[in-house]
C-alpha cells in the first residue's frame, strides 16, 4: 500500500481509527479478500486508516480465543465483490456492531461502527495478508488472556488510547 502514510490516530467514543494521507500521486492496486469458501469477496480501495489487534472478550469469541487483528478503512473504500453477507447486530446492548459474515462458512468478514464513516476489516481475510504491517497498538489488554501475545515495542492500552 505503499502510497499512503499513516498519521496519528483518533479516538472516537466506540470506534479508534486514523487519518491517512497520500504522499504520492501514483495510482494504488486494490486490495482484495475473501471468506474460507469464497462465496464472500471484496476489493479495498484505499489505504487502512489504523491496524491493531483487540483482546475484548466480544473479539476472543469472534476469534475462536486469541486476539482480533484488523485493520480500519473507509467505509467507502469497501465493497463486497461477490456475494451477500449475513448481518448480525447484538440488541441487548447499546451502540452495538453489526458483523457480517458469510452465510455458508461462517467466515467473519467485517465489522461496522455505529454512525461512523468506517469498517473493521479481518485481516485473516485478506488475500495479500503482507499489506498488513502488524498492529499499530493493542487495545482492550484489560480482557488479555495469560496465552495471548503483543509483539516487542507494540504500545499496549487497557481500553482505548486517550483523545
Amino acid at each position: 500500500m505503499g502510497i499512503y502514510s499513516l498519521k496519528t490516530y483518533d479516538v472516537l467514543p466506540d470506534a479508534v481509527y486514523a487519518y491517512s494521507e497520500i504522499i504520492s500521486g501514483e495510482m494504488q492496486m486494490a486490495t482484495t479478500g475473501r471468506c474460507y469458501c469464497g462465496e464472500l469477496k471484496y476489493e479495498i480501495n484505499g489505504a487502512p486508516q489504523w491496524q491493531a489487534q483487540c483482546h475484548c472478550r466480544e473479539c476472543q469469541y469472534i476469534s475462536g480465543g486469541g486476539p482480533n487483528y484488523f485493520m480500519i478503512v473507509a467505509a467507502d473504500d469497501f465493497g463486497y465483490t461477490e456475494g451477500t453477507p449475513r448481518q448480525y447486530t447484538r440488541d441487548d446492548i447499546s451502540n452495538p456492531r453489526t458483523r457480517e459474515f458469510c452465510g455458508t462458512c461462517g467466515t467473519h468478514m467485517i465489522t461496522r461502527l455505529p454512525d461512523r464513516p468506517a469498517v473493521v476489516v479481518k485481516v485473516g481475510t485478506l488475500d495479500d495478508v503482507s499489506v498488513y504491517e502488524g498492529p499499530q497498538m493493542a487495545i482492550f489488554t484489560c480482557d488479555m488472556q495469560p496465552f495471548h501475545v503483543i509483539a516487542e515495542g507494540v504500545q499496549s492500552v487497557d481500553k482505548l488510547p486517550q483523545r
